[in-house]
């Protein structure tokens, strides 16, 4: 018995003055991680010069992830028309989660219940986790989290991660856009159509100077673009 009990102090000992060194190793082992999750890193363009407006994505996206009625993972703006009639044009911009490398709803939710997903750089939510506390909502800086009705909890976009993605297929908003106007895919791959596509057209990104590193590429609409 006092064999035992010398057993147990001394290593607790160790453990406790291992304590700098298992940090070292946990920090060692992160670092390992970062390589891993750079394998894949998921993005997506929306090709604003193809988008019509037909709002066809958030239709799918509804109904794919069961988005209630009144809230909605992502918007079709439209603006305009522009010009003068016969020439004139609307413009149509998609708002939906960014999936930022650097995300500041992830940093202030206090339940963990907001996390980039290691293995895709997927910024998602874990309902179950998620207490109501909307941090994440007055967070974020693009304005496109919201609360679940049905839930509780924190929603928004997540690329179909435990729907479409999960079974091998792309986004339900990609598969249903008719003109092709949304890219998804992955940016650490260079032979993905999205690669071959930011590397092709100029792109621009929503509030690059906060520095969170969004994922969410626009190729912007060219005047006349879209005509009544």
């Amino acid at each position: 018995m006092e064999h035992s009990k010398r057993r147990f102090l001394k290593g607790t000992c160790a453990l406790l003055a291992g304590a700098s060194g298992a940090a070292l190793l946990a920090t060692v082992n992160a670092s390992g991680e970062a390589k891993a999750k750079a394998e894949v890193k998921y993005a997506l363009i929306h090709d604003e010069t193809k988008c019509i407006g037909c709002n066809a994505c958030d239709v799918a996206c509804r109904e794919v992830n069961q988005v209630p009625d009144g809230v909605s993972r992502l918007k079709i703006e439209q603006t305009g028309p522009y010009g003068e009639y016969p020439q004139q044009y609307y413009h149509f911009s998609r708002k939906s989660c960014q999936h930022c490398e650097d995300a500041p709803c992830v940093n202030v939710c206090p339940t963990g219940a907001a996390f980039i997903d290691k293995e895709t750089g997927i910024v998602a939510v874990d309902a179950w986790k998620c207490v109501g506390c909307q941090y994440c909502i007055a967070a974020c800086p693009y304005q496109v989290r919201f609360i679940n009705p049905q839930t509780r909890a924190a929603d928004k976009c997540d690329f179909c991660r435990e729907t479409h993605l999960a079974q091998g297929k792309q986004p339900a908003c990609v598969e249903a856009c008719p003109t092709k106007a949304l890219v998804f895919g992955n940016l650490q791959d260079p032979s993905s159509e999205l690669v071959q596509v930011l590397r092709s057209h100029p792109t621009q990104r929503a509030k690059v100077d906060l520095g969170t590193r969004p994922k969410l590429f626009h190729i912007v609409a060219k005047t006349g673009e879209m005509t009544l």
